[in-house]
């Protein structure tokens, strides 16, 4: 009797992708922004008569342009909720809360923001909650800090609306001193990935300082790195084919704005490089070359980096530049 043989390994590994998006704002964002720094949230009135928060630059119905505002209060009404068990980093409060979608008074629309609340059963619909300002405001949605409770028995949900249904919000200039003009956006997906069949089998080549793609048994091309699979013909890829490790620069761009957290002095050059043996270009950083002197058709081959686990960059292998044209289509 054999025996049976052991499980491939599972590879997982943390995986950040983060881009902090800088936006310049116009008059409305500027204005509901700047208020929130001030303790005043802002609203804008549309063709319609409603006033949405938060506000919008053109109406969502007409397309018009929009640049009526109006002051709302800082309480509101849930119009509906989802409890959040286990907040996760960087979220608006580290202790279980509720996200809730606030109607406040003066408003037609909801606004989405964290609710303060003990326990799933201490929020309902129809409850009424009002801002909790942030200690320190700078001109960001964080001003407001969160929702909480707010015992009112006077006032309904009713509140803030005339007997025709419309708003009773005021007007209000938007002028500040100081106005925020500009914000950066902290785009962020932080999760465990795990590679599947071909993936895994690509990674542990490359710790060997090799590069092993997949033949389409349809089509014939090499994927490099692999997918599982053809994207073309729909056919799974099962046949392992080791390229490389030199190939041709197809394309490429020069780089002139230094990235976050990456210390590789600009300008610099990442390239399209197809490897000897593949069907399909790869990314990768070209160095040992002025960045001006980088070309399509150019003969590179991969530095690796200390342990052998991946190529820091590639750098030109002194040959004659290949024939661009048989390298057309993988651009």
């Amino acid at each position: 009797m054999t025996a049976a043989a052991s499980p491939p390994e599972v590879l997982r590994a943390p995986l950040v992708v983060e881009f902090p998006f800088t936006r310049s704002l116009g008059p409305v964002q500027s204005a509901f922004l700047t208020g929130l720094r001030e303790g005043v949230v802002l609203g804008v009135k549309t063709s319609g008569g409603q006033v949405m928060v938060p506000p919008v630059e053109y109406d969502p119905a007409t397309a018009e342009e929009l640049r009526e505002l109006v002051e709302v209060a800082p309480t509101g009404t849930v119009t509906t909720w989802a409890w959040n068990a286990e907040p996760r980093p960087h979220q608006p409060l580290g202790t279980p809360f509720a996200w809730a979608l606030v109607r406040l008074d003066g408003a037609d629309t909801a606004l989405l923001h964290a609710l303060d609340a003990p326990g799933p059963d201490a929020v309902r619909t129809g409850m009424r909650v009002r801002v909790r300002w942030a200690a320190e405001r700078t001109g960001a949605i964080t001003d407001i800090a969160c929702f909480e409770p707010y015992e009112d028995e006077e006032q309904d949900q009713d509140q803030g609306h005339g007997e025709d249904g419309t708003s009773a919000a005021g007007p209000h200039d938007g002028v500040f001193a100081d106005p925020v003009t500009g914000i950066v956006a902290e785009a962020r997906l932080d999760y465990t990935y795990s590679p599947g069949r071909a993936q895994t089998a690509y990674i542990n080549a490359l710790s060997e300082r090799r590069t092993v793609g997949e033949r389409c048994p349809s089509c014939h091309k090499v994927y490099v790195p692999p997918r599982g699979a053809c994207p073309t013909c729909g056919v799974a890829t099962t046949d392992r084919v080791e390229v490389g490790p030199a190939g041709t620069v197809t394309t490429f761009c020069i780089v002139n704005i230094k990235a976050k957290n990456l210390d590789i002095e600009v300008p610099y050059v990442y390239a399209h490089i197809a490897l000897d043996g593949a069907g399909l270009a790869l990314h990768g950083r070209i160095g040992g070359i002025p960045y001006d002197q980088v070309r399509m058709g150019l003969r590179v081959e991969p530095v690796w980096t200390e342990g052998g686990r991946y190529p820091d960059h590639y750098r030109p292998t002194g040959e004659p530049d290949a024939d661009y044209d048989a390298y057309k289509e993988l651009i």
